[in-house]
């Protein structure tokens, strides 16, 4: 088991996020690994659960369960200290293309978004992109007040775990 790291904020400042129309919610990084490599630790549950939850949220992942294929679904169940009912976010996969694309529904409430992770590979890098598209402005902002805060955090220790070979 390796030994937990603090992303530094000069880490989490290559992390690009921009708010692109009243519904759109953008999130660039390039990582220093190949696409099959970054996309392994978006779709694989054992990966994805030691770098989604941001550090700092004091959230505890009480389980992950992901069938990564279109038409498969998802369901990550948190707990958070200052409350006894655990969170759950749940949804669809409506489109996986291994290494390049994967597309889910976040179907816990009418506001949730339609999230795509694209993986695009050059020279041994991976640029991923992260587009949320919410039903209503009212959505969108609603979550950048609350999840996407952490999303440079997320990307920091995405980049950290695949600095350690996965």
């Amino acid at each position: 088991m390796s030994a937990t790291r603090e992303p530094s904020s000069a880490a989490m400042k290559r992390t690009l996020v921009e708010r692109k129309s009243d519904l759109e919610l953008v999130v660039t990084r390039t990582f220093d690994a190949p696409a099959h490599i970054v996309f392994e630790a978006w779709s694989n549950a054992a990966l994805f659960q030691r770098w989604w939850v941001p550090k700092s949220a004091g959230l505890t992942l009480l389980s992950c369960e992901m069938d990564v294929r279109t038409g498969g679904t998802y369901r990550l169940v948190f707990r958070h200290p200052m409350s006894e009912q655990p969170m759950a976010f749940f949804g669809t996969y409506q489109e996986v293309t291994p290494n390049e694309r994967i597309v889910w529904t976040n179907e816990e409430s009418d506001e949730g978004a339609v999230t795509t992770v694209t993986f695009e590979e050059e020279a041994g890098k991976t640029r991923v992109t992260f587009h949320e598209r919410y039903p209503t402005k009212a959505a969108l902002e609603e979550a950048i007040a609350g999840s996407a805060e952490g999303l440079p955090e997320q990307f920091a220790q995405l980049d950290e775990l695949l600095a350690d070979g996965c």
